[in-house]
């Protein structure tokens, strides 16, 4: 078995848990255990809460690296945990919810002239494409200044995406979250904004993503004269075996 198809099975398990452990848990949890013969409504919060909370740190334990953005989900789970918990009114699920995506877009902007731009962690990283092998063939063609100038692009392109998701996310939350925190009526709606988050919020963002993924390969490709199969890591890695 080559590195590639070890990889997928890897990637597709890790989005399997991931499925599990932030939607499909809680959302049993938060709909069906929420009465007052079961969990009731705030011990449902506090429990189906805990799966995706254990599951960020499981993962960042598990990769080693402290990833921001794996920060971010864990203390908007810790949020809405205390918004609920403290019995706050539920338009501050709805702040919270636009604020967290709408941190992250500002981070991917500013992060542009740091060390580390966030670009690299959403598309331009070394799991998906030769990077070593893409910056010398720019290197030597003395395109870095164009280089730089499309990252700058996908990287709004990205932070365009977390924008929308606020957006989404603000309209999805006031319209479901309408009862008072401490009541079923209150996790109920919870596990219903929970279940659309994806259809409604993930899925216009993936679109968003794809397109600054589409555009940053044809920008590469372009500067490089590398066909896009030759700039993916497993493609490369495969044809030097061969």
């Amino acid at each position: 078995m080559n590195s590639q198809q070890q990889q997928a099975p890897k990637k597709q398990k890790g989005f399997l848990a991931n499925l599990a452990f932030n939607i499909i848990i809680p959302v049993v949890i938060l709909s069906k255990f929420n009465g007052e013969d079961s969990l009731g409504p705030m011990w449902s919060i506090v429990v189906a809460l805990a799966f995706p909370i254990v599951y960020g740190i499981w993962e960042l334990k598990d990769s080693g690296k402290v990833n921001p953005m794996s920060i971010l989900g864990i203390v908007s789970v810790f949020l809405t945990g205390g918004i609920s918990l403290l019995k706050l009114d539920p338009k501050y699920i709805a702040i919270k919810e636009a604020t967290i995506p709408a941190l992250i877009g500002i981070m991917v902007i500013l992060s542009q002239r740091s060390r580390y731009p966030l670009v690299n962690l959403f598309l331009f990283n070394e799991q998906v494409i030769d990077v070593a092998k893409v910056k010398d063939i720019i290197r030597e063609r003395g395109l870095d200044s164009e280089f730089a100038s499309k990252l700058r692009n996908v990287s709004y392109i990205i932070a365009s995406s977390f924008f929308l998701s606020s957006v989404l996310n603000y309209v999805l939350a006031k319209w479901i979250m309408v009862s008072p925190a401490g009541t079923e009526a209150y996790t109920e709606e919870l596990a219903k904004m929970t279940a659309l988050s994806y259809p409604v919020i993930a899925l216009p963002s993936m679109v968003v993503l794809f397109a600054g993924l589409w555009y940053m390969m044809t920008q590469l490709r372009h500067m490089t004269g590398l066909k896009m199969e030759e700039m993916l890591v497993g493609q490369h890695q495969e044809s030097q075996r061969e």
